[in-house]
């Protein structure tokens, strides 16, 4: 990874060459960073939505809780924490580069308001449907079957990476919307995270790999540098590895760094040693 990337010594873990990971605070993680070395930013912040109530998971009612990183500290607070990690990453992003973020109705409105307030300019918004998503247990509303993904470039005069043909013609066999030869519509029908995702653990809110797949193959090039400010369990590292790119992740509580940099060894494990096979065939 290109050295530029960071000002300041500041402690990370290093998977081969292409990918480090930093256990911290996004925000400060972000400060050691140079202005203007990220090409892409896939985003999926804290969606404040565990209020004691509760869901649906195989089959019994659980609790939505998912841990004091993801509580709701009021509608003024929740809004300032999202433009200031905006904001933050902002900073770090090339001219030309996009920033997608993921959210449900709890906060992706305010994600959105923060983006335009700081300058960015919206280019999509996708509606990930989810076929197997859980049952609604109250029977008091709609069920909950999707979440919106917000895609935006730095400025209205950037010119960002797309690219259509590989959308348009690409294989994406589990998109029972996606038509072959079709251009790519704003409606994404993949399914939830699959159990070989999760044998390192799993993350309450973690993203199938088939979604990041789409998502890093529509909006950057080879070698490109990836950041995700809330790592998670590393979804969007793997997109990055298996396609050529390089990744910065981040993430402040320990256990789920933990799955993610187990995941993303293993992929490292993976690629290299396809292409020791390729090379030994003279491919």
């Amino acid at each position: 990874m290109k050295t530029h990337l960071i000002q300041s010594i500041t402690p990370a873990v290093k998977i081969g060459n292409t990918t480090k990971l930093f256990l911290g605070d996004c925000f400060d993680v972000l400060q050691s960073f140079h202005e203007e070395s990220v090409d892409m930013i896939f985003a999926d912040p804290p969606y404040n939505l565990s209020n004691g109530g509760f869901t649906c998971h195989a089959g019994r009612a659980v609790s939505v809780n998912k841990g004091g990183w993801d509580k709701s500290k009021g509608v003024e607070a929740d809004f300032e924490f999202h433009k200031r990690w905006i904001d933050a990453c902002r900073r770090v992003l090339k001219p030309n580069g996009t920033i997608w973020i993921s959210g449900t109705y709890h906060s992706i409105y305010a994600c959105g308001f923060a983006l335009q307030l700081s300058g960015y300019h919206v280019l999509n918004d996708i509606s990930w449907f989810k076929p197997n998503a859980s049952p609604n247990l109250s029977c008091r509303y709609f069920t909950a079957s999707h979440e919106t993904i917000i895609w935006a470039r730095k400025s209205r005069k950037g010119k960002h990476t797309f690219n259509y043909d590989a959308m348009k013609n690409g294989n994406f066999p589990k998109d029972k919307i996606k038509a072959p030869g079709k251009q790519m519509r704003s409606v994404w029908s993949i399914g939830t995270p699959r159990a070989d995702e999760k044998v390192f653990g799993k993350h309450p809110t973690q993203k199938p790999e088939s979604l990041l797949d789409r998502i890093v193959l529509a909006s950057t090039n080879k070698d490109d540098i990836i950041l995700d400010p809330f790592m998670g369990s590393g979804t969007t590292g793997v997109s990055a590895q298996r396609f050529g790119r390089r990744f910065v992740g981040i993430e402040k509580e320990k256990e789920y760094f933990s799955v993610a940099q187990q995941r993303l060894k293993r992929t490292e494990d993976i690629q290299r040693s396809s292409l020791f096979e390729r090379e030994a065939c003279g491919a």
